[in-house]
């Protein structure tokens, strides 16, 4: 009898953790992020991060302050809420890692040769 009573309660409880995930809203990255790097060597201070989704695939550019080039981003990935990319940049691969914190807010970093550099990331509607 105490075994019957033990799976149930495991079983609800299970089941409750399970419904609390499915009901955690999902952060979503997509959109034009505005970023400001102050560590960063000049003229990449800040910038715009344009994150897209289309048929379930990811995908990134960005683009400086002051310049209208748009730097494609290569191997997107996004996990759970977290988006990786890498941009080529002055002969260097820069992987660029972000984390969503809520519906406005992303932070992250930047990694080169150099070393790394901190990014915060804040959801723009009128760019």
């Amino acid at each position: 009898m105490k075994k019957i009573i033990l799976s149930v309660l495991v079983v609800l409880m299970g089941l409750s953790s399970l419904v609390a995930q499915n009901n955690q809203s999902k952060k979503d990255a997509v959109g034009t992020w505005k970023f400001e790097a102050p560590n960063a060597p000049e003229g990449y201070k800040s910038g715009i991060i344009v994150v897209g989704l289309e048929e379930q695939k990811y995908s990134t550019t960005m683009s400086f302050t002051g310049s209208e080039y748009k730097i494609p981003g290569e191997k997107v990935k996004a996990l759970n809420d977290s988006i990786l990319f890498s941009v080529y940049l002055e002969g260097q691969d820069i992987k660029v890692l972000l984390k969503i914190e809520d519906k406005a807010k992303m932070s992250g970093k930047a990694v080169y040769t150099e070393g790394e550099v901190p990014l915060t990331l804040t959801k723009s509607a009128d760019l």
